[in-house]
């Protein structure tokens, strides 16, 4: 029997209206891809205060990340570049730092670190932070505001993504479709050209991807797409050599489609078609299992945990939702653009369809295991909740799909009767024939046989279009396809956010980094005071050592605007961890002599980022607090 469907109606307008809605309001609330390496340290530490300018800046990552002479620039107050652009690799074992080497005779003042860089799973990640020598000061040090990997480029880059994701689905899941459920669907035009467009969007992704890489980890500027220079270098990265070999991949994937719409079709000898089918399903596979390895080998699966287990799992991750999805799209054209389909093609890719759905779900658990890590991260991080999203998403296509089942076993308990229509509309067929008159001339029997084509092709859509089981079925395919187009989107968005696994691990290592001061130094803090009166300009020089937890030595030193010592009636210092609700803790440190004074055994129980108040009096009358956060480790 036959499963006949009219051409694409209101009803399809609607799911694919509602859908695209669906899709704009995800997309638009994306935003940038966030970055998957995290700084999780450095050397000086973003706002710290030295006595004497450090020799070099180094920064620590929490992944690998690709490094270029420009990816760690130091800028002085005026912003002129005091980097000598040696980017020095300082990675031992699990960590992953590096560092520069700063101009010697640098002066006092506040510095400014900007570094940018792309990280082991190819996205663009930058930074900034300062650090004072002596005294903070001014800074005419102005940084970009569009965020990197942001911008025009950024959203054109991640259309790109998404639309290379579709065309995949619709190439590898349309030709399965083909070969595994609907061997006649390869006569089909309009299977045909699903395909072939499905080809078409994934080649033209990859060439705007490949295109837009430079600008897209670098300046941003869209004119950038055409620097050869900058193309030259994309294709020595790693993701440069996975889109270039994606292009060379959909080279054979080409000649896979042309032979299955040309040569395959053309076969009538069944042991040649077999022979030939056999040799279509190991080719195809291997050329849809290299391009799915293209995405592994630039993204999350190739860096992390176990990337040597999760990049094949990622493999067929890729495969089974391209088989489902994209034969469920073959499947929608077939039902809405053909006369006939057959119902056993309809069963044949329910099962495959089924045997997809469980290889998402293994390979979705591993997927979720390493890349979450916590169940609390299912929650607490950006990348957990798009999980719950797409794993809400996942359930509701299932649940259609048992819907679509069901659609067809009762198809299958329908068949006498359709069968018995199909014969009768055959038997009327002759007699239609018959009453031709003989006489007529070409011509007129030919527009007679015209009319009569046209004639039952009308007959059938209105048997089809009375048929509940046939129009159930429709809707429910269509149904699920809204549904996929909305998770293929939140799966796009999910490749271009943090996984919650390394947003947690980073948290971790920069709540750590963030408890220590200085490494191996004490802190050393010039804050400049007015209280008003005479001789009432001043700076106050302050030092803790060692700047951990525990008991400290403070010195203080009060100092004229010429440098000289300057005598006052009283110091004090309270120290005050507000994070944790602690303090402020007094301090009275004691006079030594002329403008300076000392407190041993000052006890700071936590570490974390403290704030330090002194109060300077320099009469009876006269005094002032100034304050400055300081790190504690």
């Amino acid at each position: 029997m036959t499963t006949t469907a009219p051409r694409l109606g209101p009803a399809l307008v609607r799911l694919l209206l509602v859908a695209a809605a669906l899709l704009g309001t995800l997309l638009a609330t994306a935003g940038p891809a966030s970055a998957h390496a995290a700084l999780t340290g450095s050397d000086p530490q973003d706002g710290a205060v030295v006595a004497t300018a450090p020799k070099e800046v180094n920064l620590t990552f929490s992944e690998q990340v690709a490094m270029s002479g420009d990816s760690i620039r130091v800028l002085d107050p005026s912003g002129k570049r005091v980097d000598t652009g040696e980017i020095r690799d300082m990675c031992s074992g699990s960590i992953v730092r590096y560092g520069v080497e700063l101009l010697p005779g640098l002066p006092d003042g506040t510095f400014t670190v900007a570094w940018q860089t792309v990280s082991a799973d190819s996205h663009p990640v930058a930074g900034a932070f300062t650090f004072s020598v002596g005294a903070p000061s001014k800074t005419s040090v102005a940084l970009p505001d569009q965020t990197v990997g942001g911008g025009l480029v950024g959203t054109l880059y991640g259309i790109a993504r998404y639309l290379s994701y579709a065309g995949f689905v619709v190439l590898v899941g349309g030709g399965a479709f083909v070969l595994a459920c609907w061997p006649r669907g390869a006569t089909v035009r309009p299977v045909q050209r699903l395909v072939v467009r499905g080809w078409l969007t994934l080649t033209a992704a990859t060439l705007a991807m490949l295109l837009l890489r430079y600008p897209y980890t670098g300046s941003g500027k869209l004119a950038d797409v055409f620097d050869l220079g900058g193309l030259r270098t994309v294709l020595e990265t790693k993701t440069g050599a996975a889109l270039s070999s994606r292009l060379l991949l959909l080279g054979a994937a080409a000649l896979f489609v042309a032979v299955l719409f040309g040569a395959y079709t053309r076969r009538t000898d069944e042991k040649e078609r077999k022979d030939l089918t056999f040799g279509l399903a190991i080719g195809g596979t291997v050329v849809a299992a290299g391009i799915a390895g293209t995405w592994a080998l630039a993204e999350h699966a190739s860096t992390g945990l176990q990337p040597g287990i999760a990049m094949p799992v990622d493999i067929l991750h890729l495969l089974a939702v391209a088989s489902w999805l994209g034969g469920l799209t073959a499947l929608l054209v077939a039902l809405y653009r053909e006369p006939s389909v057959e119902r056993t093609a309809v069963e044949r890719f329910s099962k495959v369809a089924f045997g997809s759905v469980v290889v998402l779900a293994a390979t979705g658990v591993y997927q979720s295991w390493r890349q979450v890590g916590t169940w609390s991260a299912l929650t607490d991080t950006r990348y957990g909740q798009l999980l719950l999203v797409k794993i809400g998403l996942v359930a509701v296509l299932v649940g259609i799909a048992w819907v679509s089942r069901r659609w067809v076993h009762r198809l299958g308990e329908a068949a006498t009767g359709t069968a018995g229509a199909d014969a009768e509309a055959a038997a009327e067929a002759p007699g239609e024939d018959a009453e031709a008159p003989e006489e007529v001339d070409a011509e007129r029997a030919e527009q007679l046989a015209r009319q009569r084509a046209a004639v039952a092709t009308a007959r059938r859509k209105r048997e089809r279009d009375a048929d509940p089981e046939r129009a159930g079925l429709r809707r429910s395919v269509l149904t699920e396809a809204a549904v996929a187009v909305v998770l293929l989107a939140v799966t796009t968005v999910l490749t271009s956010t943090e996984p919650a696994r390394t947003e947690e691990e980073a948290g971790r290592s920069r709540a750590t980094a963030g408890s220590s001061a200085v490494p191996n130094r004490p802190i050393d803090v010039r804050l400049p005071f007015d209280t008003g009166g005479v001789d009432g300009k001043g700076t106050v020089q302050l030092t803790l050592d060692p700047g951990r937890t525990g008991a400290n030595a403070l010195h203080i030193y009060v100092l004229r605007p010429n440098g000289r010592p300057l005598d006052v009636p009283e110091v004090k210092v309270a120290f005050t961890l507000k994070e944790k609700q602690i303090g402020p803790l007094p301090v009275l440190p004691d006079r030594i002599q002329t403008g300076h004074w000392s407190a041993n055994g000052v006890q700071l129980p936590m570490p974390g980022e403290w704030l330090m108040q002194v109060t300077v009096r320099t009469s009876e009358i006269d005094q002032t607090t100034i304050d400055k956060n300081v790190k504690i480790g």
